[in-house]
């Protein structure tokens, strides 16, 4: 038996018992919605390694203080036994009360980072320290709360393949306030996220319809294009593009950006993109609406099972993108 199936071997019986204690927690606490409130039922507590290691150390201070009948061994065991049942009690305070408010989680591309945000509120008049909060496609972050203090906690995802990312379960930790006790609580929140298709390819946006086919694109007159909006200023733009009416009234500086008139717009084809496989053709086409976006054109996406009308702006964008995610599955 090589190496890879000797470590496969000896973890498997871990993450078969660690998967068997999540499926019995679901089970018992059932799925969660927000805002939620922590119990004390549902909070589970365990010594650390430097718990276990004081624990050691007590008995072996109280074998001592006993074999030779020294009574301030006793006194001092005894009462740092008293400290560790004290800070046992404190650790399970540290989760018990604390209020999730809301979660919401971030749509992401392919192979990218996501993010999760989480909301909580110490509605109680202590320090809640030394928390953290993972989930399992995510590193585990730490906080704390202080009194009455409401805080959001980000945490970053590794996004998958496109589609829908299930985050089925997050833990939430207090080591506070020694460090000897872990308490945690499962928190089960059907959270989902979309993974777009990951951006790629060299294809050259399609014409507009109504455009000369020679691919010089004509210079933008305002007579002939529509004002749509205005967004920041940014250095590469030039000085021409400012909206300067808007910015002698005492605006920020902003640039003006126009539609094209009715008929011209961009057809974002998948039966148009010719050769190369099903994702290939998607991260083409997730590249076109984020470029047209960019440019601030309309466009329309047309696939063989959904059809968008031509438009432009965040909500066309999401919904294109989201189209793109969720192609034949």
């Amino acid at each position: 038996m090589d190496s890879s199936n000797r470590s496969r071997f000896q973890f498997e019986p871990r993450a078969w018992l660690t998967a068997r204690l999540q499926r019995w927690a679901q089970a018992r606490q059932g799925d969660d919605t927000t805002p939620l409130t922590l119990v004390q039922r549902r909070i589970y507590i365990v010594p650390t390694k430097s718990g276990i290691g004081a624990a050691a150390l007590l008995l072996a201070m109280l074998l001592a203080g006993m074999n030779y009948g020294n009574s301030l061994a006793l006194f001092l065991c005894f009462t740092l036994c008293g400290v560790t049942l004290v800070s046992m009690h404190d650790c399970h305070r540290t989760l018990a009360g604390l209020k999730l408010l809301r979660a919401e989680v971030d749509h992401a591309f392919a192979g990218q980072t996501g993010e999760l945000q989480l909301y909580f509120e110490n509605t109680d008049t202590r320090l809640r320290d030394s928390l953290s909060v993972k989930c399992a496609p995510c590193e585990p972050v730490g906080f704390h709360l202080r009194p009455a203090e409401i805080k959001s906690v980000c945490l970053k995802f590794k996004a998958g393949k496109r589609g829908r990312q299930r985050i089925d379960r997050l833990r939430l930790l207090g080591t506070a306030p020694l460090g000897l006790f872990r308490a945690w609580a499962w928190i089960h929140l059907p959270l989902d996220a979309i993974i777009y298709p990951s951006p790629a390819g060299n294809r050259a946006l399609p014409q507009r319809s109504g455009e000369p086919r020679s691919g010089r694109r004509s210079v933008r007159n305002i007579g002939e294009e529509e004002w749509a909006w205005l967004r920041n200023f940014q250095d590469s733009d030039p000085p021409r593009s400012v909206a300067w009416k808007a910015y002698a009234r005492g605006a920020p500086l902003m640039v003006a950006h126009y539609d094209a008139p009715a008929g011209l717009q961009r057809s974002l084809n998948f039966a148009a993109l010719p050769g190369g496989s099903t994702e290939q053709k998607l991260s083409q086409l997730t590249k076109w609406v984020l470029e047209c976006e960019r440019l601030g054109e309309k466009y329309a996406l047309e696939l063989p099972d959904a059809s968008l009308p031509a438009g432009h702006g965040l909500s066309h964008r999401r919904a294109c993108l989201e189209s793109l995610a969720q192609f034949g599955l």
